[in-house]
């Protein structure tokens, strides 16, 4: 803004200088206006940039420092310019968006994120056992000074999503703020390891069992097997000679 209001002041300047001096402005004015002109034709895209941008302010979509999901580009809002933001990727990268590009944001940054996760256990286990094990882990949580202000909602076992062939799939959550979410899941992760194990629940394993039911009666062993194919030996021997 303060570049084209400098701008603008010396342009009228010098036209009024000129016009002081006896110069004939009117050439440069019709010449100035197809200038104009052909600017306005030109700068749709820098015009519907700078709108958008002033809306997506007006609606408070995102600040910097907030971590955004733009459907194409995500990243931490590292600067907002007039016409276009910079996200910063995780491996480094910076995006630059012009806000006319931009249909809609998704902002990761904001009040609070709940947090997901599933674990396998064993199948046989006690789950009432499991469930009192998880919550008090969450209470453990809470009482921790540095997890508890990264904590709004304690942890706590949601209940089972799955039964597969080997295992049963538990689906736990915890509520915490945006900006440590993760690093509570890691931490919550953790400690229901280290609380499971301790309590005797197993975690399921990748190894699979296969049993083959014998028959009543039946003798598979390798003696058994070698009486059964002496006579046969026998009688071809007798048959030869």
């Amino acid at each position: 803004m303060r570049s084209a209001v400098l701008g603008v002041v010396i342009g009228v300047t010098a036209l009024i200088v000129l016009s002081t001096l006896g110069v004939n402005i009117g050439p440069l004015l019709a010449g100035f206006g197809v200038v104009g002109l052909a600017i306005s034709f030109g700068s749709q895209a820098l015009v519907r940039d700078i709108m958008s941008g002033i809306f997506f302010m007006a609606d408070d979509a995102f600040r910097v420092g907030e971590y955004v999901d733009t459907g194409r580009l995500k990243g931490t809002v590292e600067k907002i310019t007039v016409r276009s933001v910079q996200l910063r990727h995780q491996s480094g990268l910076v995006h630059t968006i012009p806000f006319g590009q931009l249909q809609a944001i998704t902002n990761a940054s904001r009040d609070w994120a709940t947090v997901k996760f599933n674990i396998r256990l064993e199948r046989g286990i006690d789950l009432d056992q499991a469930r009192r094990i998880i919550k008090r882990v969450g209470q453990e949580m809470l009482n921790d000074t540095e997890l508890s202000p990264e904590i709004i909602l304690p942890l706590k076992l949601q209940g089972v999503a799955d039964i597969t062939d080997g295992a049963i799939v538990c689906r736990l959550k915890i509520t915490a703020r945006p900006a440590r979410a993760s690093w509570v899941q890691r931490e919550a992760l953790k400690r229901v390891y280290a609380a499971l194990e301790g309590n005797g629940i197993a975690f399921a394993s990748g190894a699979v069992t296969v049993k083959s039911p014998e028959p009543d009666g039946a003798v598979p062993s390798a003696a058994a097997g070698a009486a059964a194919a002496a006579p046969s030996r026998r009688t071809l021997a007798g048959i030869t000679g």
